[in-house]
């Protein structure tokens, strides 16, 4: 075999992640010859972190509206063509023990391990080859398709597979490489900001809730008139807590955040018969008895509730009321990409095709996974939209 031969591929995939991967797989199985390249020393390593180290890795109630995106409806072909059961039936097939936590949301027993060695597995059959610590120089057109110049040779395709991934988490190896590469190709590739990520404070506010970093409580936070009612962390930093990842998806800097810390009770009700039957009860008492009780104590005298009911008039438990119902916060910032699960915005899904996730004007130049302006919900979504992705672009690339 000439050495021209032998670094010519069918097919070429950047980044072994969980999309990069998923693709490779599904490009060899069609008897394609290809190569998945990443410039870390480790393949998957985001899959490895996640879901604290057991990979959420989908969710049974995984639909288009789970996802964010300046184009909508662009998500639906893929993921209704590779469904989370047909993810679930590779998990089984490969006899890896899952249980499903929150509803619809599915984790490996043991190990995320276990996700990654059966991406790997199914690369080794389909005869994909996976190369990593290999860098890429530059990306060039061919007449036939592709030259990447790489810190170990020159490689050629006919099919270029992009599957960097985003910004989040830099110390995984997360670089904005896909976007350069989808610039340089004339694409266009919307602003990019932390997703599911925890908030900071403003310096008051940290420092009245620092003494309660590590508890959590379930809530009903809103903003943009989107609301998911998970936990909320507080955290040494700010707060946290799936609540929060959710919601700082849809967040801007100088927004507000609405908190509904008893999503699930009739506040001022509670609070007025409380105050008939039980006249020297007080607010702490009452939130004690539904929250934790260092958050009650601390949260009552952050409001400067004091003294027994009996002293409240009803427009006092009104106010009360409001404000356990609507805690306004305005957060300082995000922790940003340090420690975001995902990088929304990206390259711009309107010159791709839903079908192929192939350039529209470069039919054998695909992105797939994160680098595009696709983003799930927390809870399996985006690990959803990695199988999808991969699986619709390896049917053709």
């Amino acid at each position: 075999m000439t050495a021209t031969s032998a670094s010519h591929y069918d097919a070429i995939i950047i980044g072994a992640g969980a999309a990069g991967l998923m693709c490779a797989a599904t490009v060899g199985y069609r008897g394609r010859r290809v190569l998945v390249i990443d410039h870390a020393n480790k393949p998957g390593k985001k899959i490895l972190m996640s879901g604290g180290g057991r990979c959420n890795f989908t969710n049974l109630n995984s639909t288009p509206a789970n996802f964010l995106s300046d184009n909508p409806h662009y998500c639906i072909s893929a993921l209704k063509r590779y469904t989370p059961q047909d993810f679930l039936d590779l998990v089984d097939r490969h006899g890896i023990e899952h249980e499903e936590k929150t509803p619809g949301q599915l984790f490996c027993r043991d190990s995320a391990k276990d996700i990654l060695n059966m991406l790997l597995t199914e690369c080794e059959w389909a005869g994909a080859e996976v190369r990593l610590k290999t860098t890429v120089n530059a990306v060039s057109d061919t007449d036939t398709g592709y030259r990447l110049k790489t810190g170990s040779g020159v490689l050629t395709c006919e099919s270029l597979v992009i599957a960097t991934g985003g910004l989040s988490i830099p110390t995984m190896g997360a670089t904005g490489f896909g976007y350069d590469i989808a610039r340089q190709f004339g694409l266009r590739v919307l602003p990019t900001r932390a997703g599911l990520v925890p908030f900071t404070l403003q310096p008051a506010l940290k420092d009245q809730l620092a003494p309660l970093s590590g508890i959590s409580c379930p809530v009903d936070a809103s903003c943009h008139e989107q609301h998911f009612r998970e936990p909320m962390l507080v955290t040494h930093r700010g707060l946290s807590g799936p609540a929060m990842l959710q919601i700082s998806s849809y967040w801007h800097p100088g927004d507000d955040i609405s908190i509904n810390l008893l999503p699930t009770c009739r506040i001022q009700d509670d609070l007025t018969n409380l105050r008939k039957q039980k006249p020297e009860s007080t607010v702490a008492h009452y939130l004690a008895e539904r929250l934790p009780k260092r958050f009650a104590q601390a949260f009552s005298e952050l409001q400067g509730w004091s003294g027994p009911l009996q002293g409240y008039k009803n427009a006092d438990i009104e106010r009360v009321a409001h404000t356990l119902g609507a805690w306004n916060i305005r957060p300082a910032g995000t922790e940003g990409y340090r420690t975001a699960e995902v990088t929304l915005g990206g390259v711009d899904t309107r010159q791709l095709s839903s079908k192929t996730m192939a350039v529209q004007e470069r039919p054998n130049l695909f992105f797939i996974g994160e680098v595009v302006d696709v983003t799930g919900h927390l809870g399996g979504h985006n690990f959803q939209w990695a199988w999808a992705s991969a699986v619709a672009a390896g049917n053709v690339a």
